[in-house]
Order: C-alpha cells, then sequence, then structure tokens
C-alpha cells in the first residue's frame, strides 16, 4: 500500500529537515555525531549516532554489525526491531506507548542478525542509533534469502520479507 499524500508530505518534509540520504539497508539517515576519541590501538570511534527514518512502504533489511547498537524512538508509528538468534524469530517494539509495553529505546546486542519494519500502514518511524564501539561499513554484513534460509529454515516468512 502506499503512502498517502498527508504521510508522504510529512515524511518529505522529516527528510529536507533533517537532511536525511537513502540507506543501503533501507530507508533513510543521517550521522549525525562521530566521536572524535578513538579505542585505542584500534582505529576506531568510540561512538557513532544517526537518524533513522523507516516507511511503511520500506523495510530496513537483515543485516548484523560488530558493535551493539541501541536505538531510541522520536516520532511517529512504533517501530519492530526483528531478530534472529538461536530462540528464532523475535520482535522487540520501540515507541513511546509504555503502558502497551514499548520500549522508548532498546539495544541490539554485537553480532546478532536484525532488521526493521513500520508497526502500522500508512506510517513512518524516525529514531535515533547510537553504535558503540562506533559504526564502520566494514562492519556492516547485508543477508540474503538464502543464507538466512539456510540458518533458520523455520522463519522463511520474516526472512523473505527483510531480504
Amino acid at each position: 500500500m502506499a503512502l498517502s499524500i498527508k504521510t508522504q508530505t510529512e515524511v518529505q518534509a522529516i527528510i529536507e529537515h533533517l537532511d536525511l540520504l537513502p540507506h543501503p539497508e533501507g530507508g533513510f539517515y543521517k550521522e549525525v555525531y562521530r566521536s572524535e576519541e578513538q579505542i585505542n590501538d584500534k582505529n576506531r570511534d568510540l561512538l557513532t549516532s544517526i537518524y533513522f527514518l523507516l516507511t511503511s512502504e520500506n523495510v530496513s533489511k537483515f543485516h548484523r554489525i560488530k558493535s551493539d547498537e541501541i536505538w531510541y524512538f522520536h516520532a511517529g508509528s512504533p517501530l519492530h526491531v526483528h531478530t534472529l538468534t538461536e530462540r528464532g524469530h523475535q520482535i522487540h517494539v520501540v515507541g513511546n506507548e509504555l503502558l502497551l509495553h514499548q520500549q522508548p529505546q532498546f539495544t541490539v546486542s554485537k553480532n546478532t542478525i536484525f532488521g526493521s519494519t513500520v508497526s502500522q500502514e500508512d506510517a513512518y518511524s524516525l529514531v535515533s542509533c547510537a553504535v558503540a564501539p562506533g559504526f564502520d561499513f566494514s562492519d556492516f554484513e547485508l543477508f540474503d534469502f538464502d543464507t538466512l534460509k539456510a540458518l533458520f529454515p523455520a522463519e522463511q516468512e520474516i526472512i523473505s520479507r527483510l531480504t
């Protein structure tokens, strides 16, 4: 389903206001912080942070990184962070409706396979993601359907959606 004109207009205004760019895993982003301090002898930034915008028309594809990533909810519809672990597929709801068991902050542990979707139709989610040690595209691994299907054969439906 395509976004309504109202939602498209709001999303475009956010993209322009925050100067967001298309992200390789899906959605839009802008790096807003990269620490000047580095981890000793690793040539790695201590921390990075981005804005990340996703709409119900697209997904953040399954990927993993070598650092912990903390998600902070800002605006829009709750975001579903999907993880694939030895426990199978889990959905973590990042949003601000605490009485509905949403979490305004969620941490994806390093080396966890994950992706995300917007929880509602005709909606968007705006979050920030902080990565420590800092994000580096050399640590970014995007997955394809066949690779994940071999690792998680019982999870083909969500794997198909997020690859």
